[in-house]
């Protein structure tokens, strides 16, 4: 039976693995598609145009912006990204569900654009692990790293006031486990009860109460 898709917002401070939360469970749910962001900064390491990000210049951004073309936008740590409605709703349209990995305040703005959108906020083990895999990846001066660790305690304090699960992702693979069942719960929570009802017992049926 046909259903219309749901955005998933994964959101958490910068080195708590939510991108590579959002990629595996893109290669184990053939039902959902990842939202490709918009965005002003330039590419790392390996990322490729068009398959980890569009990225676009300050004036381009700024046309979309003006164009009402995202469906949410912010600047984080000094740069834009902003993620396409079009994009997204051709996918919901098609029964897929789309899972976004942005920050907190992106994430808002879709719930109040979108409100049946399931927000899940991760969460490291603690600060100190946090700030131990920011170090690891060798991409940030020290400065910066307590920078975005200024951040990741305001993004955490809004994560556990306003979004709808958070997980400790504390083991990658357990975290996993948790991110596909909280889906798949709204999955079954989605199912159209009068649709169900027509199919099994017809559509002019009234359930008798005893």
């Amino acid at each position: 039976m046909a259903r219309d898709g749901f955005p998933i917002v994964l959101s958490a401070a910068s080195g708590t693995g939510k991108t590579t939360l959002a990629h595996l469970l893109r290669q184990r749910d053939e039902c959902l598609a990842l939202s490709i962001s918009h965005t002003t900064r330039p590419p790392r390491g390996d990322e490729k145009n068009g398959i980890d990000y569009h990225f676009v210049d300050e004036e381009t951004f700024q046309h979309m912006v003006d164009d009402a073309a995202f469906l949410e936008w912010a600047c984080v740590h000094g740069h834009r990204y902003g993620s396409g409605a079009e994009a997204t709703e051709a996918l919901m349209q098609r029964s897929r569900d789309v899972v976004f990995d942005i920050d907190v305040q992106g994430a808002n703005q879709i719930k109040r654009r979108l409100p049946r959108a399931l927000l899940i906020f991760i969460l490291p083990p603690s600060l100190d692990v946090l700030r131990g895999r920011l170090q690891r990846r060798g991409t940030d001066s020290r400065d910066e790293v307590d920078r975005r660790m200024a951040v990741a305690r305001r993004e955490i304090e809004t994560g556990l006031d306003t979004f709808d699960f958070v997980i400790i992702n504390e083991n990658l693979d357990d975290a996993l486990v948790d991110v596909a069942a909280l889906i798949r719960g709204r999955r079954l929570g989605d199912v159209d009860r009068h649709a169900i009802r027509a199919r099994l017992l017809g559509p002019s049926t009234i359930l008798e109460r005893p």
